[in-house]
């Protein structure tokens, strides 16, 4: 297990690697890394964003989608992770539409995922219908993924401490729950599709069909792992109203160039797509 001033020098690295938009090995390849470990670096990222004046906004869930895992032969399977989300990485895309930089983003991939918005502060035992109970909005995101780690080569702790491999995350406008909407969100985000389609040069491609049923069966399923994780972490803080929960990619992570546009569009939920050129 690291010591605590192991930790806060590979944060400290971390952050750097970030700042100057460099490469950086694998923490792995250099010491015995547990997901332990890599929590604690991770916290002490937390610890120094904040004493920097950024705000914690919430959460995102990683490595929730089994099918792509399952197909990639993914040393990470079943092994879900959360990683804290800042102000200084989120926004909101007006009218689903937006211009994002991809000025120092190392090795930028794009994801379309789920967001939550917590309008309650869910109960220690919360079922899938409680946290459903919990939920303010639902939106569409396009997560932007990064690596400090050569040709995306990692383990799950090395992930975990890089910040959980997000760079930006882009929201769609929020759609208000009602009681009834809650009831079947479950099932109702199982049963949807998302395509993922790229313009570049002005011709457009079809890039991937992804489900929410490949999120852990749903993405509440994946909502009530995260909450039953940091039930297991009595260091880190417990969900909370206000907070906004990315829960997990819909699809594999496509590489991003400037000069592409990126579009998305729902089947089987009212969802409103996204469009996002990347400069």
């Amino acid at each position: 297990m690291l010591m605590s001033t192991q930790a806060l020098r590979y944060a400290h690295q971390l952050l750097d690697v970030r700042a100057a938009g460099r490469q950086f090995p694998p923490i792995s390849s250099s010491v015995s890394l547990s997901v332990e470990d890599a929590y604690e670096i991770a916290q002490a990222i937390i610890d120094i964003r904040i004493a920097q004046g950024e705000v914690p906004v919430g959460r995102k869930i990683g490595f929730a989608n089994h099918k792509h895992l399952a197909h990639e032969q993914h040393p990470h399977k079943g092994l879900p992770s959360w990683s804290m989300l800042f102000d200084a990485t989120v926004r909101y895309a007006k009218d689903n539409q937006g211009i994002q930089s991809l000025q120092g983003a190392l090795q930028p991939r794009l994801q379309p995922e789920i967001i939550f918005k917590l309008g309650k502060t869910p109960g220690p035992n919360a079922s899938v219908d409680g946290l459903a109970d919990c939920i303010e909005w639902m939106a569409h995101g396009l997560e932007i993924v990064t690596c400090p780690y050569l040709d995306w080569t990692f383990n799950l702790a090395d992930a975990i401490a890089a910040f959980g491999l997000h760079g930006a995350l882009l929201i769609g406008e929020p759609k208000l729950l009602s009681a009834a909407s809650r009831h079947h969100l479950t099932q109702v985000l199982a049963d949807s599709s998302v395509s993922l389609s790229c313009n570049e040069n002005g011709i457009s491609i079809l890039r991937a069909a992804g489900f929410g049923s490949d999120v852990m069966g749903s993405p509440m399923y994946a909502f009530k792992r995260l909450h039953r994780l940091l039930q297991l972490q009595p260091e880190s803080p417990s969900l909370a109203a206000g907070e906004i929960i990315s829960t997990g990619a819909w699809t594999e992570a496509y590489p991003l160039q400037r000069g592409q546009t990126w579009t998305t569009a729902f089947s089987g939920v009212s969802m409103p797509g996204l469009t996002i050129s990347f400069v």
